[in-house]
């Protein structure tokens, strides 16, 4: 373990693949182990691909969460009073223009409101967003003739091959407009400029009276390692992609394992957590 950290002020995690088990349940243990952080002081900061409404059950699971970073970056929430920290959207123009990047590569895409998201054609990645993220889908057709607002974040979803190119091409066609990254294989996600976690990390410990360089991060894809980067102490879960290692601090076991309860239990609650 590195060293710099002897009692983090916060804690922060992603959601999918690092907290949350496969079945996307948080288990007994690790809001046991985030409660007894809690208890001594630490801010517990959930930050996540996923939208606001998306994350809220698994936010009042916890029960002891200090803030939350919602779609990668774009809007940060202060628990218990849901009052916006901050938020930052993709321009109406720009927006457009990402829309229609997804239908030149005739792209399954959508876009958010509330607690619905709308998407440009039917299909399997639809069904099994809904059911992953509890959200409602409502058909729009072309997102190009749909947009007539701001938007926080437009997800396009294709096979790992397809968005590993489409990727390639958009952070080229995107840079210094968009942040363009991945959250997992099938997901190419477009955000605001300046909606990264890491930067929202900052943001977040800057209002709760902490700093993010005394922060333990976990996370496990593309879109996690700005905000890895950014903690003071920044660990992989043992599932998570190998193009970030280099960039972490450590690793933990598994999110199939609990992998940051236990780190957290080991390293900073002397294994007071019974497993």
């Amino acid at each position: 373990m590195d060293g710099r950290i002897l009692k983090p002020g916060a804690v922060a995690f992603d959601l999918d693949d690092t907290l949350l088990r496969d079945d996307l349940t948080i288990s007994e243990f690790s809001v046991r182990v985030l409660q007894a952080l809690h208890d001594k002081g630490v801010h517990i900061i959930p930050a996540s691909g996923r939208s606001r409404f998306s994350m809220k059950p698994y936010v009042e699971q916890i029960g002891c969460v200090s803030a939350y970073i919602s779609s990668n970056g774009a809007e940060i929430w202060e628990v218990p009073s849901e009052h916006l920290i901050f938020r930052e959207l993709l321009p109406v123009g720009l927006s457009l223009e990402i829309a229609r990047f997804a239908e030149a590569h005739s792209c399954y895409a959508q876009v958010y409101d509330e607690d619905c998201f709308y998407f440009n054609r039917y299909g399997p990645w639809s069904e099994r967003y809904a059911s992953a993220t509890r959200l409602t889908g409502v058909f729009a057709g072309r997102l190009s003739e749909f947009i007539h607002e701001p938007r926080n974040k437009i997800l396009l979803i294709d096979s790992p091959e397809r968005v590993s190119s489409m990727y390639a091409e958009a952070v080229i066609q995107f840079k210094g407009r968009a942040s363009v990254t991945c959250s997992k294989p099938v997901y190419l996600e477009f955000n605001p400029l300046n909606a990264v976690k890491g930067r929202a990390l900052q943001t977040a410990c800057a209002c709760l009276g902490t700093d993010a360089a005394h922060t333990v991060a976990f996370g496990d894809s593309l879109n996690d390692l700005t905000m890895l980067q950014s903690a003071g102490l920044g660990v992989m879960v043992s599932n998570g992609w190998q193009e970030i290692r280099q960039y972490c601090d450590d690793v933990c076991l598994s999110n199939n394992e609990d992998g940051p309860a236990h780190y957290l239990n080991q390293h900073f609650l002397n294994g007071e957590v019974d497993p």
